[in-house]
Order: structure tokens, then C-alpha cells, then sequence
């Protein structure tokens, strides 16, 4: 007797996982620094999940800028991601302390993507 046991596919997927993590989220949702932060820390940069299977087979997540305004927006509930897009310029009373370019990962960000399971494979700016 031949027992065919079919295993699920595990699917990778950065953006879900960042859902469903309440603590991420609540961030996102309380402030506009941090939020406006994970924007730009999702901004074309490409993240890997920590597992073998992941890592063995390649799986890249990345995302542009505007997909990126997306999921911010979407998280905050706000009306439009264009308050995101382009490091969040569409905010007329902030002043932009604590913002950053797109593409940029604060060590925050990276240790809270660190630990929901994804590694930053490029880091693009150095301080």
C-alpha cells in the first residue's frame, strides 16, 4: 500500500505576516514616524524569510513604493495612501522629524521584521 500524503505549500508573504502581528501593527496604526518608517523600509527593498525551506529555494518578498503606501494606509485606515507615497509629503501639518528616504531600514523596523521571521538580504544606506 502506497500512502500519498500531500503537504501543504507554505507561502511566504511578508505583508500577511506583518498583519497579523498585532504589536507591528499597533505601531504602525499609533504613529506617523514609525509608520511613515515601515513605508520606507518596504520601499524596494527585498526581504527573506528565515526558514530553510525559504532560504534554499530563493523566496524573495519586495514591494514598490506605492504598494508599499498601500499597506500603510490600509493598516492606518487611512483615505489615501498618497499621504504615504514619497516618504509621507502629503502631510501639511507634520513637520519630518524622524522620517526617512524610501529604502531606508531603521533598526527598529529591522529587528521588528527580524523578528516576525524576514531578513533584509540588501541593506542600502549605511550610517
Amino acid at each position: 500500500m502506497v500512502l500519498n500524503i500531500i503537504m501543504p505549500r507554505r507561502v511566504f508573504n511578508l505583508e500577511r505576516d506583518v498583519r497579523r502581528t498585532n504589536r507591528i501593527v499597533d505601531k504602525i496604526r499609533a504613529d506617523k514616524t514609525y509608520a511613515q518608517n515601515f513605508y520606507a523600509a518596504l520601499c524596494n527593498n527585498r526581504y527573506q524569510p528565515q526558514d530553510v525551506f525559504g532560504i534554499l529555494s530563493n523566496i524573495i518578498w519586495d514591494c514598490t513604493w506605492s504598494y508599499s503606501a498601500l499597506i500603510v494606509s490600509d493598516i492606518r485606515e487611512d483615505d489615501s495612501y498618497h499621504h504615504w507615497y514619497c516618504s509621507g509629503t502629503g502631510f501639511t501639518d507634520r513637520d519630518f522629524f524622524g522620517f526617512v528616504e524610501e529604502s531606508y531600514v531603521t533598526e527598529e523596523i529591522e529587528t521588528d521584521i527580524k523578528d516576525i521571521g524576514w531578513l533584509l538580504l540588501t541593506r542600502r544606506f549605511f550610517d
